[in-house]
């Protein structure tokens, strides 16, 4: 229970501070708009350029870690995709895009402020693994889906250019690809680097966490309740529970690794699939909601979690 005082409270408190400075206003109209671009475009990407760069190639290319994260995210995504396409009676891009609120967790925006509260910045490395994973695999094929269907176009190489600009323009991919790049060269970055890096990398999870309490204001709770339960319920229990049985019993993943592993499964519905919704206008009341209640309810689920650990580990 300590360790939930410790840890998970203070990172639900930011959010919920977050969450109360919208509702009454205090910032302003549309602050909670420039603290997220302000995360997105330069305080993350700042912050796993800089983690990444100094760590070994060898220890970036965990395969073990990759196959549990990436299985456990493949095997909940087909499960999602055969309900909502064949008993939810949606269309493909549909079920693509409420099949991905099941999978994508919120790894940038909390996933990386709860690891470095409870592990320190020395485990940020498979976290990063895991945000890279979601802005290129799961945003990827979701999109590459979407993009399939709605184009009226049968030119494919057309679809596909368009998606590798999105990702090209993604900053929480160009971090951390710069950063493996430096981290290829073998050198140490520059003091004044490392002194710029980490004071401003400092800044992207607390304004990251306090951004996301922005976020949630205004967002209904009631729509298409049995539906949104079931996503909510994909989320916080199957993915987290199907990663486990990977990452500690089918795969050799290190201990902490794996521990890791689970909690990015168990993270809420990642706000950027809020994003994708409105830029096709598709599912956007449900998408909503279910980050909404995820992230409500993935307060519970993350405190088991870090109670469990907490006689484990090194709390």
């Amino acid at each position: 229970m300590q360790s939930v005082i410790n840890i998970v409270l203070p990172v639900f408190a930011i959010i919920l501070s977050g969450y109360l400075a919208g509702s009454l206003k205090l910032l302003g109209e549309g602050s909670g708009e420039v603290l997220q671009r302000f995360v997105f475009y330069i305080a993350m990407p700042v912050l796993l350029f800089y983690a990444i760069a100094r760590v070994e190639v060898a220890e970036i290319l965990n395969w073990p870690y990759l196959s549990a994260y990436l299985g456990g995210q493949t095997i909940t995504f087909i499960l999602a995709l055969f309900v909502a396409k064949f008993l939810l009676k949606k269309q493909l891009a549909e079920s693509a895009l409420s099949s991905m609120a099941g999978i994508y967790g919120n790894t940038g925006y909390m996933g990386i402020p709860l690891v470095m509260a409870a592990f320190g910045s020395d485990w940020l490395v498979p976290v990063i693994i895991a945000t890279v994973v979601n802005a290129v695999i799961v945003l990827g094929v979701v999109a590459a889906i979407i993009e399939t269907k709605l184009s009226v176009s049968d030119d494919i190489s057309g679809v596909l250019k368009d998606v590798v600009k999105t990702f090209a323009r993604n900053p929480l991919l160009i971090g951390p690809i710069l950063g493996f790049c430096w981290s290829l060269t073998g050198l140490d970055l520059a003091a004044p680097i490392r002194t710029f890096c980490s004071i401003l990398g400092a800044a992207a999870g607390p304004c990251a966490l306090f951004s996301v309490g922005i976020f949630l204001v205004g967002k209904s709770l009631h729509r298409n309740s049995l539906e949104v339960s079931w996503f909510v319920s994909l989320k916080l229990f199957i993915h987290p529970a199907i990663t486990w049985v990977l990452a500690f019993h089918v795969f050799e993943v290190e201990v902490m690794w794996a521990t890791i592993c689970v909690a990015m499964a168990a993270l809420p519905t990642g706000a950027n699939i809020f994003i994708l919704a409105r830029h096709y206008e598709l599912y956007l009341d449900r998408t909503s909601a279910i980050i909404l209640i995820s992230t409500i309810a993935s307060l519970v689920i993350l405190s088991i979690l870090f109670s469990h650990w907490s006689d484990r580990l090194f709390f």
